[in-house]
């Protein structure tokens, strides 16, 4: 079965070889022929070929659906009263992560997975076709691998994230947790995932720690990913440099050498603007990567305590009002950038054989993702071929 989407005012195909296409390979007046999963055709409307099916953009934009790179949805709970304390500016001393491993730990397996279901079809509903999601609210053998099992029925991109923090149980015995996590944790969930993750911050892993987290999953067959560099200076964007991580996410506070490490790497910086929005923290510098020629993505980290976001125009709209990006910048980090930081090649683009994964806008351009902040711009969506909204 065959679909033309004709007519599409500007469609975005991040294809950058195209003539007079620019960075984003944008081409007007254009269409594109679905056939099954995949991209078959891109071009021009004039010179569209026959199919079973047409769809007529009349003059809207169509980018790649949005490549969701970071993300925490497998939790229960609820941390309202955390948020709206930090934003009241008065203390709060409740558990923060604690408090949701207690909830997710004291939930069923239908009620994490209802829950992950319902942001996944929020985050669907506003252009993501592909979204990466961790454990890391278990910090058990048991809820943990649950957790990635749960996880890997409804997204390919998964990440064991057991270093998350250090479990309650271990608050004594740090390096015992290590132990556990790089033992018999890794073996029961390194069969549900596909990533190896590590929280490097103080008041969680340090170096050697992540060092012995990331190693070990590397030696299981995972691939790595960081959390790197969110709440100050530390070893963790390097250390993914070093290991060859596919991404260093938020690289928010950052050395001149941990831009150079990055520059000469092929590690993705992933940028999480919803969570400098959420906790009033510094912006991250997106100028300052781009310039030194980075590759960054964006992506909403959304998860209950510190970015509870999972919309992607919403991110991009950040990235451009106050982390230095042009919107041209932003959509590419939130389609090909994430693609990039998830080392995928099939999606983020909109070529014949790429994944047939679109996002059709009530808009005439791209750019009023950035230019009309919070208007749900969003009007069409397919998946793998299929009109899912």
């Amino acid at each position: 079965m065959t679909t033309a989407i004709t007519n599409i005012g500007s469609l975005v195909t991040n294809d950058p070889s195209l003539p007079g296409a620019g960075p984003l390979g944008v081409i007007q007046d254009a269409a594109v022929v679905i056939d099954g999963d995949r991209i078959a055709w891109v071009g021009g409307t004039s010179k569209a070929p026959a199919t079973d099916n047409a769809v007529d953009a009349e003059g809207r934009a169509v980018l790649p659906g949005f490549v969701d790179s970071h993300s925490h949805l497998v939790f229960a709970g609820d941390r309202t009263a955390e948020f709206n304390a930090r934003m009241s500016g008065r203390s709060y001393s409740a558990g923060g992560i604690r408090t949701t491993v207690a909830a997710t730990r004291a939930a069923t397996d239908a009620q994490l997975e209802t829950n992950l279901l319902r942001h996944l079809r929020e985050a669907l509903r506003q252009g993501t076709t592909t979204m990466e999601t961790k454990s890391g609210y278990g910090l058990n053998v048991e809820d943990e691998a649950r957790a990635l099992r749960i996880a890997a029925a409804h997204t390919d991109e998964v990440t064991y994230l057991g270093a998350h923090i250090v479990a309650p149980e271990f608050a004594d015995d740090p390096d015992g947790y290590v132990a556990l996590v790089t033992g018999e944790m890794l073996d029961a969930c390194a069969p549900h995932a596909r990533w190896v993750d590590v929280f490097c911050e103080r008041g969680a892993f340090d170096g050697d720690q992540a060092r012995a987290v990331l190693e070990a999953g590397l030696a299981k067959g995972l691939r790595a990913r960081v959390h790197a560099n969110q709440l100050g200076h530390g070893p963790g964007v390097r250390l993914a440099v070093e290991l060859g991580a596919a991404s260093a996410d938020h690289c928010t506070h950052l050395t001149d050498a941990d831009v150079d490490a990055l520059a000469a790497g092929d590690t993705v910086a992933t940028l999480l603007p919803g969570a400098e929005f959420s906790t009033r923290a510094p912006w991250p510098d997106a100028r300052r990567l781009l310039d030194a020629g980075v590759t960054v993505a964006l992506s909403t980290d959304c998860n209950p305590g510190s970015s509870y976001t999972s919309s992607v125009p919403f991110c991009i709209a950040l990235a451009v009002r106050d982390m230095g990006m042009t919107p041209d910048e932003a959509v590419w980090a939130a389609t090909a950038g994430g693609a990039a930081a998830l080392r995928r090649t099939d999606i983020g683009r909109i070529a014949p054989g790429a994944r047939a994964d679109l996002t059709l806008l009530d808009a005439p351009s791209h750019v009023h993702l950035a230019y009309r902040p919070g208007v749900p711009l969003v009007t069409a969506v397919w998946r793998r071929g299929v009109r899912e909204v």
